[in-house]
């Protein structure tokens, strides 16, 4: 059922992103939607044990918390723009791998905060193991920042309480 699920779903959205309506572009895009349901369809839609409601309360919260992040990517690119053109660049930049734990239960929380954190310029998120992250950050500043406040509003997005 996710696999049929998550299918319908990206059908819309292909044919959105697309803009090709002829027999060869539509069948591509129905074996790569298929591959993608197959390969991913039970991380893409994740249970059915949350209710319709549930999900659309995930959603509506979701979309502030998207512009919140687009927010803080721009935030990011300026302050990655700062240090590339500072003259004492080698002096600001202090690449370092960050272990942090979170307090996320789920799967799909972790890989959002995850994709959060790579999206912002400066962190790329190497690793989750469990609970515990690895993150390489490009400088003393960004280090000390993670995970910051993106973890609390990923959790409110899915209704999770952190420890």
């Amino acid at each position: 059922m996710q696999i049929l699920t998550s299918f319908i779903l990206l059908i819309p959205f292909w044919f959105l992103m697309s803009g090709k309506f002829d027999l060869f572009h539509v069948a591509l895009g129905v074996i790569s939607i298929t591959i993608v349901s197959l390969w991913f369809g039970k991380i893409l839609i994740q249970s059915s044990k949350k209710s319709f409601s549930v999900r659309l309360g995930e959603l509506f919260r979701l979309i502030p918390y998207l512009c919140w992040l687009f927010i803080e990517i721009v935030k990011s690119n300026l302050h990655v723009i700062k240090i590339s053109l500072s003259p004492n660049i080698k002096s600001r930049i202090n690449p370092q791998l960050v272990t942090f734990k979170t307090s996320l239960k789920h799967d799909f929380s972790k890989f959002v905060l995850a994709n959060s954190i790579t999206l912002t310029p400066g962190t790329v998120t190497i690793r989750i193991s469990d609970s515990e992250f690895l993150v390489h950050a490009l400088t003393d500043e960004v280090a000390a920042s993670l995970p910051g406040d993106m973890e609390s509003k990923v959790a409110n997005v899915f209704n999770e309480r952190l420890k």
